[in-house]
């Protein structure tokens, strides 16, 4: 699906319009099943094709129908109505179920994804290389490509760590690393993501040199000062991890003492190389 501007309520794929709606608090963006229905089968009636489709999973026992979220968008009379809406993932799955040629792609790219991940599980040397030629196809220096790297890995200890001190929901990840992201940049991770003009992108993809190992440090920290405290309430991890990031917050407020420049930039991962100066301190 060739997406245009993150702002806009409308996407485009072959010529049709695909109306979308991003969840602020979720960070998801929501895809109207019919109009994707419609631009993978041609159907003039796609409104009982999904009817029919929805029926057919019903009966297979898929709980897909769960998914589905009604939202009003506007719709071809400009007014807004209720229409059913799936995320990404969910999306994908029913596209699976369509019979049409236009739907080969997306299924032809969830099988390799698929078969990759497999490999990966067996092979985790494979994940490690595909991310690097990844980054690298996308224009990050190398010596980004090596700090990104090393990141991940910093990140999985601490996630490690986290879960050996019984931390397992998304949300108490979340909340975690939101503690650490405030301690040491002084923003929450959404205000992060919006100073860098981000919604779904991942915030360390879009971090310059600098903010990447302010950040690795961060949760380097958190993670050897909760091996040796060994918190055991969700409250003593929240508290390890302030004072994990705590002490990347000293060293970005040195840093920034000492060249009156802000760690923190604007900067995504499209100007992330560009030869433009930090901004001065005000």
């Amino acid at each position: 699906m060739k997406k245009q501007s993150k702002n806009k309520a409308i996407a485009i794929f072959e010529g049709k319009q695909i109306r979308r709606h991003w969840d602020e608090d979720k960070e998801l963006w929501y895809f109207s099943v019919i109009d994707i229905v419609e631009a993978l089968t041609g159907s003039s009636i796609p409104r009982r094709y999904w009817s029919d489709l929805k029926n057919k999973l019903k009966n297979e026992g898929s709980e897909l129908y769960e998914k589905i979220v009604q939202l009003k968008i506007v719709a071809e009379d400009g007014k807004k109505r209720e229409t059913d809406m799936a995320d990404t993932e969910t999306m994908f799955r029913i596209i699976q179920s369509i019979s049409s040629p236009k739907a080969e792609p997306f299924k032809l790219w969830l099988a390799r994804v698929g078969y990759e991940r497999i490999e990966e599980a067996e092979d985790p040397e494979k994940a490690i290389q595909r991310a690097m030629a990844m980054y690298l196809k996308k224009g990050y220096s190398k010596n980004w490509v090596d700090l990104r790297l090393k990141s991940i890995e910093i990140r999985k200890d601490l996630t490690n760590e986290w879960q050996d001190r019984g931390v397992l929901t998304n949300e108490e990840f979340a909340i975690l690393t939101d503690d650490i992201t405030f301690a040491w940049a002084g923003i929450k991770t959404k205000d992060y993501k919006k100073v860098k003009d981000l919604k779904k992108e991942n915030l360390r993809d879009n971090m310059t040199n600098l903010e990447l190992v302010l950040n690795m440090l961060a949760e380097t920290s958190t993670t050897e000062i909760s091996k040796v405290k060994q918190p055991k309430t969700f409250p003593e991890n929240r508290q390890v991890a302030h004072e994990g990031g705590t002490i990347a917050g000293n060293a970005r407020k040195q840093i920034e003492a000492k060249t009156g420049r802000k760690v923190i930039t604007d900067k995504n991962a499209k100007s992330l190389h560009s030869k433009d100066e930090p901004k001065k301190l005000k």
